[in-house]
């Protein structure tokens, strides 16, 4: 295994940490916003973390555009969806956890 590979792989596996917190963040917090706080967060830096980690691979300028445009397309279907839910929620009037 090279430098290369092993950057790689911490990167994959941070992405795969930063996953794993988003999705307890969604199950463990009390509210609505704070759920969507911990996983739109956590699970952007884990995207971003993953896609580093694969571009490094990677052989191809285009893989590499590829692999970036999803990433810019993710980050802003989440925010888009999670303004969306936050809306809605104070809309239907849904209290802030105290």
């Amino acid at each position: 295994m090279t430098v290369i590979d092993y950057v790689s792989v911490i990167l994959l596996l941070g992405g795969a940490f930063f996953f794993l917190a988003g999705t307890l963040g969604l199950l463990r917090f009390p509210d609505v916003y704070t759920r969507l706080h911990a996983l739109t967060k956590a699970d952007n830096l884990g995207l971003g973390l993953t896609i580093l980690g694969l571009m490094l691979q990677l052989e191809s300028w285009t893989a590499v555009g590829k692999l970036l445009l999803i990433w810019l397309l993710v980050l802003l279907a989440g925010a888009s969806v999670a303004h969306l839910i936050a809306r809605g929620a104070l809309q239907k009037k849904v209290r802030l956890w105290k």
